[in-house]
């Protein structure tokens, strides 16, 4: 059982911050430093990030298939094209901006992850932009049917630089929605509905290490001990995760988050 905890505590991490707006990567980064947890494999990382995607795809499965659906039709008759067009469009728009942002950030990322003070400097971005939301925007504000491909590109603006370390996707995206006059359910679905072509792409990204670099020879793939038992947990958590933050959204209670982030934030520059 004890070989298993770090890929459980892996599995743990990744479910519940993928999700709530307190960034995976700075929690990833702090519990190296304070439990010596190695980086995953290379394989096993592939895995928790689609454990945690299908999460997203069970929990919103309804509204994407719905939306889906009503996306298609558009095309078919200018009549059909209501919300589930528009926001088919403002999710496109979107992840083109993300890649264009993300995809030239990526070694930016990958030197700011070897250095907690930057991570810190990120976790206390995400909880000013978290305190920030908490004092200028109320529980019922916002217009709910308001999003639109302009707006999807502009929540693609705030997903890109979420690269960062220490920066949450989720919590730059939902507070980029309702400062563009979402309603916070809306800014919600928007935000994860982004989130599944962003990390589909960012998976298959790292997925390519694990393909032969020559030819002969395949490609070594090691997993921890308890692999599929951290899957199973990144899954679960993820899902509770994306329940618990649909309510405090609603209910406009990003405060909590906000201190955690900053308390996280400077123990990690502290740490340093």
């Amino acid at each position: 059982m004890e070989a298993r905890l770090p890929a459980l505590l892996l599995g743990l991490l990744q479910g519940t911050t993928e999700f709530l707006p307190v960034s995976s990567s700075g929690h990833l980064a702090l519990a190296k430093l304070l439990f010596s947890i190695e980086d995953a494999p290379l394989a096993y990382d592939v895995l928790l990030h689609f454990a945690t995607m299908l999460a997203t795809l069970v929990y919103f499965g309804r509204d994407i298939l719905s939306l889906l659906m009503e996306w298609l039709a558009g095309f078919t008759s200018a009549d059909l094209r209501g919300e589930g067009w528009r926001t088919g469009w403002a999710v496109l728009a979107g992840t083109a901006v993300t890649a264009m942002i993300g995809l030239p950030l990526k070694p930016v990322v990958v030197m700011a992850a070897e250095m907690p003070w930057a991570v810190g400097a990120g976790l206390l971005l995400t909880a000013a932009l978290l305190w920030g939301a908490s004092l200028s925007h109320r529980a019922g504000e916002g217009r709910e049917g308001s999003v639109s491909p302009l707006k999807g590109a502009l929540v693609g603006i705030a997903q890109g630089f979420a690269v960062l370390p220490g920066v949450s996707r989720s919590g730059a995206t939902m507070v980029a929605g309702l400062k563009l006059g979402m309603g916070s359910g809306e800014a919600f679905r928007l935000s994860f509905l982004m989130s599944v072509p962003a990390v589909l792409g960012a998976t298959l990204l790292e997925a390519r290490g694990l393909l032969p670099l020559g030819t002969g020879g395949g490609a070594v793939v090691t997993l921890p001990e308890g692999w599929v038992a951290g899957m199973m947990v990144a899954f679960a958590s993820g899902l509770c995760s994306l329940a618990l933050l649909r309510r405090m959204v609603a209910a406009g209670r990003w405060r909590p988050f906000a201190v955690y982030c900053a308390l996280a934030g400077i123990a990690a520059i502290f740490l340093t």
